[in-house]
C-alpha cells in the first residue's frame, strides 16, 4: 500500500512538473545585427543617421549617428535599416533572423552612393549568357524595392551591360532582357511600371578594359540611375 502511494505521488509530481514546463514562457531567441556604412566607390566609412525598425508594424525602432551600428533583435520579425548621409542617396538593408550565422549574428554592411552616381546592383546574379534572375538575388532586389517604396516619387532607369565577347547584337538583346526581368520583378513587388525605365548598352560601356575573366565579370552588370529623386 505504501509503495503504491509513493508510486502515485511520483507520477503526480512528474505530471505537475511537465505541465509547469509546458506552460512556462518560452525564451525568445535574440540576434545581434551589426554592420558599417561605407562609400560604394572608395569603401571608406561614411558617418550617417542610421534608423532601424521592425516590419511591417514598425513597433520596434532605434537610431544611431555613426558609420557603424549594432543592435539586438528578438523573435522572427524582419527589420529594415536606412542609412542617410549628407550628399548621398539613402542606403537600405533588410535583415531577417533566419539569415543569422550559428553564433546568432547578422552582419550587413550598407553601401551608399553619392547623389548623381549610378547604383551598381552588385548582388544581382544571372546565369552566364542568360537573362533569368537567380533567386539568390531577391534579397538585394527587395532592398531596392524598399527604397522605391520609401521614395514614392522616385523614378529610376535600369541600365544593362554585358562584356564585349561574342555577337554585339546578341549582347545588346541580352542586356535588354536582363533589365526587363529586373523591372518585372520590381513590378511584381508592387512598384508602378512607369517608375522604372530600362536601357541596354550591351558591351559598349565597359568599366574595365583588360581582357581577363575578372574584368569581363565586372563589365557584366546592371546599374540603376536615379532620374527623379
Amino acid at each position: 500500500m505504501i509503495m503504491r502511494f509513493l508510486f502515485a505521488s511520483v507520477l503526480i509530481g512528474l505530471s505537475v512538473t511537465a505541465i509547469a514546463q509546458e506552460n512556462a514562457p518560452k525564451k525568445v531567441k535574440e540576434f545581434i545585427v551589426e554592420g558599417r556604412v561605407y562609400d560604394a566607390l572608395t569603401h571608406k566609412g561614411v558617418k550617417a543617421t542610421i534608423h532601424y525598425q521592425s516590419i511591417p508594424t514598425g513597433s520596434i525602432t532605434g537610431r544611431f549617428h555613426d558609420s557603424t551600428y549594432s543592435f539586438t533583435i528578438f523573435g522572427s520579425s524582419k527589420y529594415q535599416i536606412v542609412a542617410r548621409a549628407e550628399g548621398y542617396i539613402d542606403g537600405f538593408a533588410l535583415v531577417e533572423p533566419k539569415a543569422a550565422d550559428p553564433a546568432g549574428k547578422l552582419i550587413h554592411n550598407i553601401a551608399v552612393n553619392l547623389r548623381g552616381e549610378n547604383i551598381l546592383l552588385d548582388h544581382l546574379i544571372f546565369a552566364l549568357g542568360k537573362a533569368d534572375i537567380s533567386p539568390e538575388s531577391y534579397p538585394s532586389l527587395d532592398e531596392v524595392v524598399a527604397m522605391l517604396n520609401a521614395h514614392s516619387s522616385m523614378i529610376v532607369q535600369l541600365e544593362g551591360h554585358t562584356d564585349n565577347q561574342g555577337n554585339q547584337k546578341m549582347n545588346m538583346d541580352l542586356s535588354q532582357d536582363r533589365v526587363d526581368n529586373v523591372k518585372k520583378y520590381f513590378v511584381s513587388q508592387g512598384i508602378e511600371k512607369g517608375r522604372v525605365k530600362t536601357k541596354a548598352f550591351g558591351g559598349t560601356k565597359p568599366i574595365q578594359a583588360a581582357n581577363t575573366p575578372e574584368a569581363r565579370a565586372r563589365n557584366r552588370r546592371v546599374e540603376m540611375r536615379i532620374l527623379v529623386e
